[in-house]
């Protein structure tokens, strides 16, 4: 396959640890590409629901390939979420091609971009974390059912139905937490006179330009690959939301490449730049 060369690659809330990850098509994804930035904008590797007894080959692989990535040259900015928040501890640790840190901020074509999870806005997350907690194992196995329920609707020839999405539009609160979300992100750029601003955290995938009367700035969010299996691409001065299912990536494709690193080379592949 050839691979498709990309200036900058920004993905998050992949949420590898749990049922509702989609590691494989991620990892497709991942190998139809040649970033030349990553950034992993928080909540990857989901240590809130962590469980031993799930960790699946296909989640390994994923983090094989962005380790194996940083050994071929990609500079790869893993931003931590509240999911994965254990490794604040760690911030600002560079290991050669990787980074570890709470924001960042990209200079392209002479325009900034201020990159971050996007937890900081939540109040559940940081007053009441085991409410937040509890919302997450409810969300994985609410997405878990969802995938059993697609599955019989596609047996039947049905189109698939999303239950989280259907409950964000229908509940009023849900809207208008996404859209005070989106406020508070770009006001606070246009304020910093950042020109894009870029979120995970609440899987809405979008690209949109804002202004107030302070001036303007586009907001992103790279979405998620737990339902909407999203993921920003910019080249040549412009932004593009990656959308898996309109790809020509296929859900059952066998990428065929020996990436399989020796432990020595995994630690090498981080503590040796390029």
């Amino acid at each position: 396959m050839k691979k498709r060369k990309i200036e900058v690659v920004v993905l998050s809330d992949v949420h590898l640890g749990t049922y509702g990850s989609h590691a494989k098509e991620l990892y497709n994804y991942l190998s139809s590409i040649k970033p030349e930035i990553l950034v992993l904008n928080g909540d990857i590797i989901d240590i809130w629901q962590f469980r031993k007894s799930y960790f699946p080959k296909s989640h390994l692989k994923v983090i094989q390939k962005i380790i194996s990535y940083a050994s071929k040259g990609t500079k790869v900015y893993y931003i931590t979420g509240n999911h994965d928040e254990m490794l604040r501890k760690f911030t600002e640790m560079n290991m050669g091609n990787l980074v570890l840190a709470d924001k960042v901020v990209l200079e392209l074509d002479d325009k900034k971009a201020w990159i971050f999870h996007g937890d900081v806005f939540d109040a559940s997350v940081n007053h009441a974390k085991w409410i937040a907690k509890l919302g997450g194992l409810g969300y994985d196995y609410l997405i878990l059912m969802n995938r059993f329920f697609n599955w019989c609707l596609k047996k039947i020839g049905q189109e698939p139905y999303s239950f989280s999405k259907k409950i964000k539009a229908s509940v009023k609160k849900a809207v208008k937490h996404i859209s005070d979300f989106e406020e508070t992100a770009t006001e606070l750029a246009i304020q910093n006179n950042y020109d894009f601003v870029i979120c995970g955290h609440i899987h809405e995938p979008k690209v949109l330009k804002k202004s107030n009367k302070n001036g303007s700035t586009m907001y992103l969010n790279s979405g998620d690959w737990v339902e909407n299996l999203t993921a920003l691409e910019y080249n040549r001065k412009k932004w593009k939301l990656f959308r898996y299912e309109d790809s020509k990536l296929s859900e059952n494709e066998s990428i065929a490449e020996n990436e399989e690193l020796t432990g020595e080379q995994l630690i090498a592949s981080m503590i040796i730049p390029k």
